[in-house]
Order: C-alpha cells, then structure tokens, then sequence
C-alpha cells in the first residue's frame, strides 16, 4: 500500500522547533511519508530525522518581503507535486498552504502555535498588527481542521471565529531519545533556570533585578534570540555578571542534562499582548519533566497547570522584590519542595506527547 504523503511548512528553525518535531515524528510512526519545508537559517543546528528535510535559501528574511517570498516559493515548490496533506505551521505560512489546499483539493490542517495576530513584537504597530488581524479574519473561518496550543487561545479564536479549534498542547515526551551525558554549571552555587528564546517579556529583566534581594543563587540562560546582547549589557549594568551565565544555544537532545541540575525552573512570561498572555510555554512541561520546582507569572494557562497539578509558585506581579521573596520563602520551605517533587512525579505521567499526540489522529486519517 502506497504511503500517504504530508507536506509541512514552517518558517521557524527546523532543527530546534520541538513541536514540529514531535509531529512529524509520530506521524511518520503513524506510516505517512513526511516533508517538512523550511528555509536556511544562521547558526542552525543540522539534524537527522525520520523524515524528510527541505530547506530554501531565502533572498529575504525579516519583514514583509521574507513572507511574500516565503509564501510564493512555497506555492511554486507544491503546485506540481502531489501530496495527501498540507499541515501550515503558523499564520505566517497559511496564505500559500490554504490556495494550495483549494486548487489541488489536498486536506489542510493549520497548526497555530500562538496567537499569532497578537505577539509582542506586533504591539504598538498598528500597521502591521493590523495586517495579521486580516489575515486571520480571511483565513481561519474557513478552516475546518485546526488545533492549537492552550485552551485560551480556543476559546479566543472560537469566540471570533466559532471556528472550534482543537487543543494540542506543546509537551515533552517522557521516554525522549536523549544524549545523557555529564554537564556543569559555571558556578556552585543555588540556580535559576531559564531556557528558550531570548525575545522581549520573558521575565529575565525583572528576574536578574531580583538577585539583588537573593543571597547564593545564580541565574543560568539556556537560548538565543534578538535581546541577547541587549540582555548582556544589563547584565553588566546591574553588575550582576558573576551571577548570571548565558550558556548559549544547547541540542534539545542534550538539554535535559542541564534542565535537571538547576535548583529552580523560571517561567516569568509578561502580559505583552494576548499572545503572552495565554501562552503556555513548553519550558514549564520541561521543568516539570526534571522535578524542579517552578517559579512562574501568574498568566491564565501557566497558573492553570501549577494550580490544579502543584508544582510550582506563582508570583503576584513582576516587581523584583516581590520574585525574590516568593523565591527566598520557597527554597526555605523543604515540605513545600518535598510536595512539588512527588506532585511532578505523578504529574509527568499525564502532561506527556505520549499522552497529547493521539489528538493528532482526529486530523490525519
């Protein structure tokens, strides 16, 4: 029997996209023929998969002229081919996915890893904010298979839309093909946690303020992304180097090493935008996985998961003072750390891709 084919497309970095990974790996376990279509990007990671990989050297890559050649190398790249089904990861990449969806009569599935229309980066821009917002109005009523990432962002688009998006969550596999090995930290001292991109409100400002109200705990920062060297020079501002280590950019196959070791995980997202505001990052999964005690905002869907599975405190709001306390009175607290560890043991078991990739079934058959 011939396998059925899948194109995915996807504007992110293929190699550190876990997401797209997880999918597209339980999908070809599921017998499709998987391609995933992407773009060559600085500093990449080269990976090897179950699947295929197809990455275009873009002329373009920001602002409005990567989408447009994004999206018209994309439709040329599939027009003659033939495929079962076109998964369009993001808003960014949906425009060619969806006319190529209607004029070759393939299956579309849309997989919205954010509230795409509202992200940081768009706030304040009216023009451009705008754009996506039109985008989204043309496009997602008219897709009857998509899913996403939490369970504000359902209700959001269905209020909109009542387009009755699925939810599939962002969440590690427990049995993942890891690199064990031994790592250190550069210092012997209490850590904090971050890991992921380095964009605007991520809580590490706030967080790097704070341990000035903190005896014997360093922040380590695991990532990279476009405030990196504006984070350094803060970094040096609050003349906090000593304290604060970037560890760069780190294989997902090796990251758990350094997750596990730190003494606490942050999740310090800020309300910029409704994107933020009801994200629900995969580093909290993450450091539920390595039994750390979390440290997060006190956002709708990350308050979600440390209320009803305790494993973690929430702060009531950025003020440094305020993250130092909740930090100070958590790690003097050994019932409370003792509580979270067998909380995330239990917890792990439940909040799994084993788990969350059966979804997957309801829109690829």
């Amino acid at each position: 029997m011939k396998k059925k084919k899948i194109f995915v497309a996807v504007t992110n970095d293929i190699s550190t996209d876990y997401r797209v990974h997880k999918i597209c790996d339980y999908l070809t376990s599921k017998g499709y023929d998987i391609l995933i279509y992407g773009r060559v990007l600085p500093n990449t990671i080269k990976v090897k998969r179950s699947y295929q990989i197809k990455r275009i050297k873009h002329f373009f890559n920001n602002n409005f002229l990567f989408y447009a050649e994004y999206n018209i190398r994309l439709f040329f790249y599939v027009l003659l081919k033939k495929y079962d089904f076109i998964l369009a990861n993001d808003l960014d990449t949906l425009p060619a996915c969806f006319f190529l969806s209607k004029i070759k009569k393939t299956k579309l599935v849309y997989d919205s890893h954010e509230l795409f229309s509202e992200g940081p980066e768009l706030q304040g821009r009216k023009f451009v904010q705008s754009f996506w917002r039109r985008l989204e109005d043309f496009f997602l009523p008219k897709i009857k298979n998509a899913y996403t990432v939490s369970q504000s962002i359902v209700e959001f688009y269905d209020n909109k839309y009542q387009n009755k998006m699925g939810l599939i969550r962002n969440i590690p596999l427990k049995n993942d093909i890891l690199n064990i090995e031994k790592v250190t930290f550069p210092t012997k001292n209490r850590t904090i946690l971050y890991q992921g991109v380095l964009n605007p409100g991520r809580g590490l400002k706030p967080m790097i303020k704070a341990l000035h109200f903190i005896d014997n705990l360093d922040l380590v920062i695991i990532g990279y992304g476009k405030v990196e060297s504006e984070l350094r020079d803060f970094v040096k501002d609050q003349k906090m180097t000593e304290r604060v280590h970037f560890l760069g950019r780190i294989a997902r196959e090796k990251l758990f090493n350094y997750t596990k070791k730190a003494t606490l995980g942050m999740v310090l997202e800020e309300p910029l935008g409704l994107s933020f505001q009801y994200s629900l990052p995969n580093k909290l999964f993450d450091y539920i996985h390595a039994e750390i005690p979390i440290i997060a905002g006190n956002l709708p869907e990350i308050s979600r998961i440390i209320n009803e599975y305790k494993v973690g405190v929430l702060v009531d709001n950025y003020n440094p003072e305020t993250i130092a306390k909740e930090i100070k009175a958590t790690l003097e607290n050994e019932d409370l750390l003792s509580d979270i560890k067998v909380n995330q043991q239990r917890a792990k078991n439940i909040l799994c891709w084993e788990v969350e990739q059966k979804k997957l079934d309801n829109y690829f058959n």
